[in-house]
């Protein structure tokens, strides 16, 4: 069985090797990465990755399509025969890890709990910044555990999920968040199954790209989403830009929509040991060891480049000046819903964001 991970890089050297260890120990054989505009090494680390049989790695340098570069990166997938390979498929994000809760908290084990789906979404679980000031070079399942609670009923993002699916030819193009171009004739036999186990009902085989709010949706699986890290981690995301749209600088807002801090959740840290393991013997490699500390170094310089400009230098001191986000109580959350479907129903999308097969802010 072959199991494919899709991924767009920037400047993100410093934290692919826990990702690909974590991600090699959760059940992955094969890692196909696309790399844009790095000067922090990453592009020259995948090089070296790819060198040694760890990845395929595509520098997508442009020109790019005008919904932006990771859609430009994915538009090339169904040419690869590493795609074309692949039994199952998920494309996600540097900050996104797999934590499976079924049996030993593997690819298979999540499979088996599903022998049916042939499609799974991977909802998110928002983890906070914990108070965390200062970038550190280690692991970050280790450094960030405070997240949101198991059931959350708003924002409408923090449902947002990646789907792990069957390369069977039901969908002819990868997605952001789900497979797209759908061959109707063959949607009757798709099965979309959500983490917790429950059958999806039809509408998901084409559109939606969130979970249903107000239940759980953990129970086999989540994905941990570490969209904040460290606040100083978080001014040079500001400065990289948005995964999809990478020219709009990120702020407060997005900040207080994922700055959860309410429940501990540890569960991923079972697979820390073999994780390290796997980090280990891809740090045994000379180049890869030196590729990651010039990274290391590369973040701690361009952060004091970047606090000398009143930007950056401002948006530090709004993060140390932001308490965690506190999760809203059920009417709330209801009296926000209440507008944000009247608008939905009004067709003004650019208020909502849910319009059916819109892919999303990753």
């Amino acid at each position: 069985m072959r199991f494919l991970a899709i991924l767009c890089v920037r400047n993100e050297a410093a934290f692919l090797m826990e990702w690909l260890a974590h991600h090699r120990a959760v059940g992955f054989t094969d890692f196909l990465v696309f790399s844009n505009d790095c000067q922090d090494g990453t592009d020259a680390m995948l090089d070296r990755l790819a060198e040694m049989g760890e990845v395929t790695h595509i520098r997508n340098d442009g020109p790019y399509d005008a919904r932006g570069i990771q859609f430009t990166a994915l538009k090339q997938c169904e040419k690869l025969e590493i795609v074309r390979q692949a039994d199952w498929i998920l494309p996600f994000d540097i900050d996104e890890f797999v934590n499976i809760h079924a049996g030993d908290g593997t690819l298979p084990d999540l499979l088996a709990a599903l022998p049916d789906a042939t499609a799974i979404t991977l909802t998110w679980r928002l983890f906070g910044n914990g108070g965390v000031v200062h970038y550190e070079d280690r692991p970050v399942t280790q450094t960030f555990t405070r997240a949101a609670p198991e059931v959350l009923h708003w924002p409408w993002r923090a449902s947002m999920f990646k789907t792990l699916y069957r390369n069977d030819g039901t969908y002819r193009k990868v997605g952001v968040h789900r497979p797209r171009s759908p061959v109707k004739d063959r949607l009757d036999e798709a099965r979309w199954y959500d983490s917790h186990g429950r059958a999806l009902p039809e509408k998901f085989r084409t559109e939606r790209i969130f979970s249903t709010f107000g239940r759980p949706n953990y129970g086999l699986a989540q994905l941990n989403h570490y969209a904040l890290g460290a606040m100083e981690s978080y001014v040079l995301k500001a400065d990289r830009g948005r995964a999809v749209h990478a020219d709009h600088m990120l702020d407060l807002d997005y900040w207080v929509e994922r700055n959860f801090a309410s429940d501990d959740d540890r569960t991923i840290l079972r697979l820390a040991p073999a994780m390290e393991a796997e980090r280990t013997r891809l740090m045994q490699d000379a180049r890869l060891a030196e590729l990651h500390a010039a990274a290391v170094a590369w973040r701690h310089d361009r952060l004091k480049q970047l606090m000398l400009a009143e930007p950056f230098r401002a948006l530090m001191g709004r993060l140390l000046l932001t308490p965690p986000t506190r999760p809203l109580p059920l009417p709330a959350a209801r009296y926000l819903a209440r507008f944000a479907n009247e608008a939905r129903r009004q067709g003004d999308t650019q208020t909502t964001g849910t319009t059916p097969g819109r892919q999303g802010d990753a």
